[in-house]
C-alpha cells in the first residue's frame, strides 16, 4: 500500500489532505518524496513564521533536548520560567502554557467565567460571527459558524453572537449576565476580515463601563504576523487577556494564555492546569522565537508585506474573479467570485502553496524571512493561475 491508502485505512477521516507528500522542508521552501521545490506560503497554518527549521530554533530545541524533554509542573523548568517571563513583560501581566490555540482559548473563557462569578453570577460571553476559535466543544461554542455546530449540538451555552465591526450589535447583546467579549483582530479561518480600528477602541471602552473582559484571540495573526509582536500594537487597543499558539514555538506545540490586571488574578492553586503544556522543548524553541523577532526583522517583513500587497492589488486590477484583497501585514487574503479549490490545486502543480478558506477567499500566509523575490515568483503563479482560470470559463 502507498501512503495514502495506510493513511485512510487506518486514521479517523478528519483530513481532506492535498496530494503533496512532503520530503524535507527549509526556510521558505518544501520539497516532495520525488524531489520537486514547493514555495511555501502557507506556513503550516500561520505556524512556521521564521521558515522551516530555522537554525536558531532547532539549536534550542536540540540543546533543551539533550538536558531533558519533560518533568512536569509540579516542579521548576527554568526554560518554562524564562520563557514565561518573556511573555510576561512583553504583554504585562501573567502567564499560562498550554499546548495549542485552542487550549489557550478554553483557559481565557474559563478565566472569564470564573471572573464573572465572582463578580455577580455572570457568565455570558459575546464572541462574534463568522469567528474561529478552536476545535474543542467549548471553543467551537464560542465559534460564530454555524457549519462547525453540525452534529454537536446541544453545546455548552452561553455564548452571543454580534456583527464583526458593529458595536451596536455588541451593545444590543450585553446583559446582567455577560462577563466577557472574545474577538479575533483578523479573522483567519473566516476569510481574513480585519477589526476596525474605531470600532476595538469603542470595545474597548463599552468593557470597561459594564466590567466585562475584553479576550483577543491573536492565535493566527499574533507572534510577528502583522509586522508587529503582537496584533493588538497596530491598534493602540491593549486587551485583558490575550491568546497565543501556532507560531509561538515556530512548529512546535505551544499555547499561551496571558493575562493583566484584574484578569491576572483571578486563577488560584487548582484553578487550571495542563500535563504537557509549557515543555520545556517547545518553550525553548518560542524564547529563540521572540530573540529572533527585533523591532529592525519586523520592521523588514512588514516592508516585504507591503510589496506583497501592492501586487496583489495589481492582480485585482487586471482580474474580474479578483473581488478583494483583505488582511495586515503577511496575513492576505485574496477574495473571489468563484470557489477557491481549483487555483489552490492549480497553484499547487506549479510550485506555489496557498490555502483556501471561507470557500473563496486565498489565505496567504508566508513566513516572515520571505524575500522580494520570493514575492516576485509567487505572484507570477498566481497570475497565471488567475489567467488559466479566467481561460477556462
Amino acid at each position: 500500500m502507498n501512503i495514502k491508502q495506510v493513511e485512510d485505512k487506518n486514521f479517523m477521516r478528519v483530513y481532506k489532505r492535498d496530494a503533496l507528500i512532503v520530503k524535507k522542508a527549509k526556510g521558505q521552501y518544501i520539497w516532495d518524496e520525488k524531489g520537486k521545490k514547493y514555495l511555501d506560503f502557507f506556513s503550516g497554518i500561520s505556524v512556521c513564521n521564521l521558515g522551516h527549521l530555522n537554525g536558531a530554533v532547532v539549536k534550542a530545541a536540540k540543546k533543551q533536548l539533550d538536558e531533558y524533554a519533560h518533568v512536569s509542573n509540579l516542579y521548576y523548568a527554568p526554560t518554562q520560567i524564562e520563557l514565561g517571563q518573556a511573555l510576561a513583560q512583553k504583554f504585562g501581566g501573567r502567564v499560562f502554557l498550554a499546548n495549542s490555540g485552542a487550549e489557550a482559548n478554553e483557559c481565557a473563557i474559563k478565566a472569564a467565567r470564573k471572573f464573572g462569578h465572582t463578580t455577580g453570577g455572570r457568565y455570558e460571553i459575546i464572541a462574534f460571527e463568522n469567528s474561529f476559535h478552536g476545535r474543542t466543544i467549548m471553543t467551537l461554542a464560542a465559534t460564530g459558524q454555524k457549519k462547525f455546530h453540525e452534529f454537536l449540538k446541544p453545546l455548552p451555552p452561553k455564548f452571543a453572537f454580534a456583527k464583526f465591526n458593529d458595536i451596536s450589535s455588541v451593545k444590543k447583546l450585553i446583559n446582567k449576565k455577560t462577563c466577557a467579549v472574545i474577538i479575533e483582530l483578523i479573522q483567519g479561518e473566516g476569510g481574513l476580515f480585519t477589526a476596525d480600528k474605531h470600532f476595538l477602541n469603542e470595545l474597548r471602552n463599552l468593557c470597561d463601563k459594564n466590567n466585562l473582559l475584553l479576550i483577543f484571540d491573536e492565535i493566527q495573526c499574533g507572534v510577528g504576523r502583522t509586522g508587529k509582536f503582537f496584533a493588538f500594537e497596530n491598534y493602540g487597543v491593549k486587551p485583558d487577556i490575550i491568546t497565543l499558539a501556532k507560531s509561538l514555538a515556530n512548529g512546535l506545540p505551544l499555547g499561551a494564555a496571558i493575562a493583566c490586571g484584574k484578569a491576572a488574578e483571578i486563577f488560584t492553586y487548582g484553578d487550571h492546569g495542563s500535563t504537557f503544556g509549557g515543555n520545556p522543548v517547545s518553550c525553548a524553541a518560542a524564547l529563540a522565537v521572540i530573540k529572533t523577532m527585533t523591532p529592525s526583522f519586523l520592521s523588514k517583513s512588514l516592508q516585504t508585506a507591503k510589496y506583497l500587497r501592492a501586487k496583489l492589488e495589481e492582480l485585482k486590477n487586471k482580474y474580474s474573479i479578483v473581488k478583494e484583497i483583505r488582511g495586515m501585514g503577511l496575513m492576505l487574503g485574496v477574495d473571489l467570485n468563484i470557489c477557491g479549490k481549483d487555483i489552490v490545486r492549480q497553484c499547487l502543480k506549479k510550485g506555489l502553496i496557498v490555502n483556501c478558506t471561507h470557500e473563496t477567499t486565498l489565505r496567504l500566509l508566508p513566513p516572515l524571512i520571505i524575500a522580494k523575490k520570493d514575492v516576485d515568483e509567487a505572484v507570477k503563479i498566481l497570475e497565471e493561475t488567475l489567467k488559466w482560470q479566467t481561460l477556462k470559463k
